[in-house]
């Protein structure tokens, strides 16, 4: 999945499907959420029901990402992602840190909804690496800090759209 800067998000059919699919089996669960609400309401006092309040902080969760996963497929664009000169969401980057050619570390650019379908490390476009290596091209080294506040320098390899 990457994102262009329009705003759209890129996803391969394979990747629609399979959360169209994720997306399908939550809403078939819908009822069946619903039941064991009921079920626990019935056990009697709702201040003291741990069951009732579980199954309810459940269905929270399961109606957010139900609505995330809707607005995601009605927004996302299905097909191969624009081919960039730079590094963007999407891109698969190999780098290596401070001055040392011989570790490099290779991920993928992109939402945790894409770490489902590849084996390769993803990580997010918002994270300090994310930020500092977005719009980088391959020999160009670029410093960021780190949460833990050291200065980190890394430098772009290569990198190529995912092809996941």
């Amino acid at each position: 999945m990457s994102t262009t800067d329009q705003g759209a998000t890129w996803l391969s059919q394979d990747a629609y499907d399979r959360l169209q699919a994720e997306l399908d089996e939550l809403i078939a669960a819908r009822p069946a959420v619903a039941a064991e609400i009921n079920e626990r309401r019935e056990e009697g006092d709702l201040r003291e029901n741990g069951g009732y309040h579980a199954a309810r902080e459940e269905q929270g969760k399961q109606e957010a990402r139900i609505r995330y996963l809707q607005e995601l497929l009605r927004t996302a664009r299905v097909g191969e992602a624009p081919t960039a000169d730079a590094i963007a969401p999407g891109t698969v980057v190999t780098i290596y840190f401070d001055d040392d050619t011989d570790a490099t570390e290779t991920f993928l650019l992109g939402s945790r909804e894409i770490s489902a379908t590849t084996d390769l490390r993803v990580y997010s476009p918002e994270s300090a690496l994310g930020q500092a290596i977005l719009g980088s091209r391959s020999g160009q080294t670029v410093t960021y800090t780190a949460p833990s506040g050291a200065d980190i320098k890394v430098t772009v390899v290569r990198f190529e759209p995912y092809g996941g």
